[in-house]
């Protein structure tokens, strides 16, 4: 289950993975503890660069910093990228229910899907219409399931 995260602690995790530096950086930590220093030393770019770069990491906690003395050492969470990788498979379980759904309503309706195929040389309007109303009803979320697609009122396409 997906543990519930904050719209702005889910945005910090995600702009933190966007860069490949700092997915650079998670990787190398997963692996084993190192230094500010010696991760700077992998990279091409200064130390305050890394430094800045390790700050939104552990900002979005995806890592942690301790001091040992002089020396900042650096690991990755690996339950951080975990609840990253639960929130991902929530959607992703979200869309292939919505395209199952689209699937079987089509496979009952398989003289709409012919109709609307014949549609398309004859009339492209004449097809959006054929199958809108099934996209539509193919996309409904699952019950109990709430995001914004499914607090929006359905609406019908227009058509120039």
């Amino acid at each position: 289950m997906v543990e519930q995260q904050s719209d702005a602690d889910i945005d910090r995790v995600f702009h933190a993975l966007a860069d490949a530096t700092r997915r650079d950086i998670v990787r190398r930590t997963l692996v084993s503890e190192q230094s500010v220093t010696q991760l700077a030393t992998a990279y091409a770019m200064s130390f305050a660069a890394v430094s800045k770069h390790i700050a939104v990491l552990a900002e979005a906690r995806l890592v942690t910093k301790r001091a040992e003395g002089r020396v900042r050492l650096v690991r990755a969470d690996p339950d951080a990228l975990a609840r990253a990788q639960d929130l991902l498979r929530s959607y992703e379980d979200l869309w292939r229910g919505r395209v199952d759904r689209l699937d079987a309503l089509l496979a009952e309706r398989p003289d709409a899907t012919a109709s609307a195929a014949r549609s398309v040389t004859a009339s492209p309007a004449a097809a959006r219409d054929a199958t809108a109303s099934t996209a539509q009803a193919a996309a409904a979320p699952p019950t109990g399931v709430r995001d914004a697609a499914a607090s929006a009122p359905p609406t019908e396409p227009t058509h120039p």
